[in-house]
């Protein structure tokens, strides 16, 4: 039966079969066809859903989530969201450990669907005691009956991409699909997605977008974590400062790093252009886009796939607010 055809006993049963949508305008003067796969049509409104259901799924499975247990995660917004919803619907407490570069319209939203939340500063060490991260991690540790899910270095996180994301699109580009273009934050949506494309068709070419200010690049390129590299940025929930087990470096074929101005006017094109209401994480992704085209990875028989993993109502207060813009310098 079709997605949505019926009545749903829950919104969970909402997450995954996301539409493929052909790009019209924003890529009139790229060579080749680009489609995007719009993850704002999960519940949740990103693709995050998809992990943060199937994680709990197999933790319940398996036991490790009981009833009256207490999620406890460390993410940019998204992640936390989906959990929370998921929490609501299955009964569970959520506490959340966020980046205070998060949007302040994700923080708002997080607690407004009952989750705890802790604001932890963006720019310290991965291995500080005040880092979302660690954070995490002793609130965990002080809670009983927790489950930590962990997501930058859980294989769970990979499998849901390969298991929904990946087959979803090579069923929907009727296998003509050449090139993949997906952000990489911890890594699953364009490992899961990238592993099971390739094993349909090897020579399909996974592109990842990166950061100014992450070491992902860099380490994919020389195998090197260089502190160096590391720079505050204002994407959220794209790059890292740290190099996350959740993504599969094999898997990709290059990385292109974005600047936060360029994605911030990137998403606003997605907008005017599309009519797509996206977020900054996807103005990222199409700004890579933008960059792989200029550097001829595309050809006119080319039929590409960029994922748009975020919805443009969690930056109301940031990309979408010519303050903020004028504040961080990106408007005259």
């Amino acid at each position: 039966m079709a997605k949505n055809s019926a009545i749903n006993n829950s919104i969970l049963e909402l997450v995954g079969e996301t539409p493929l949508i052909k790009l019209r305008n924003i890529t009139k003067n790229f060579k080749g066809n680009f489609f995007a796969k719009v993850e704002a049509f999960n519940p949740g409104h990103s693709s995050k859903d998809r992990i943060a259901l199937h994680i709990i799924n197999d933790a319940e499975k398996k036991g490790i989530l009981k009833k009256g247990a207490t999620i406890v995660e460390t993410t940019s917004g998204n992640t936390g969201f989906s959990l929370a919803m998921i929490s609501i619907v299955k009964g569970y407490k959520c506490i959340l450990a966020v980046s205070d570069k998060s949007s302040q319209d994700k923080i708002d939203l997080l607690k407004t669907m009952g989750a705890e939340v802790h604001v932890c500063p963006a720019n310290v060490a991965a291995d500080d005691p005040r880092s979302y991260y660690e954070v995490a991690k002793t609130i965990h540790k002080k809670t009983k009956n927790s489950v930590y899910i962990n997501q930058y270095f859980n294989e769970l996180n990979i499998e849901a991409h390969y298991r929904s994301t990946g087959p979803e699109i090579w069923k929907q580009t009727e296998g003509r699909i050449t090139h993949l273009v997906a952000a990489s934050g911890t890594g699953g949506t364009i490992s899961g997605t990238g592993k099971y494309l390739k094993e349909q068709n090897p020579n399909i070419k996974i592109l990842g977008v990166d950061a100014i200010g992450s070491v992902l690049k860099k380490f994919h390129e020389t195998g090197e974590f260089d502190v160096n590299e590391i720079k505050p940025y204002k994407i959220e929930g794209l790059g890292k400062t740290l190099i996350p087990t959740a993504t599969d470096f094999d898997v990709i074929d290059v990385y292109e790093k974005v600047s936060d101005k360029e994605a911030a006017f990137a998403a606003r094109d997605i907008v005017k252009q599309e009519g797509l209401f996206c977020g900054y994480t996807s103005g990222a992704v199409m700004q890579a886009t933008k960059q792989y085209n200029a550097m001829n990875f595309f050809d006119k028989d080319s039929f590409v796939v960029v994922i748009f993993p975020d919805h443009g109502s969690r930056y109301l207060n940031k990309i979408y607010n010519d303050s903020w813009m004028q504040n961080q310098g990106f408007l005259d």
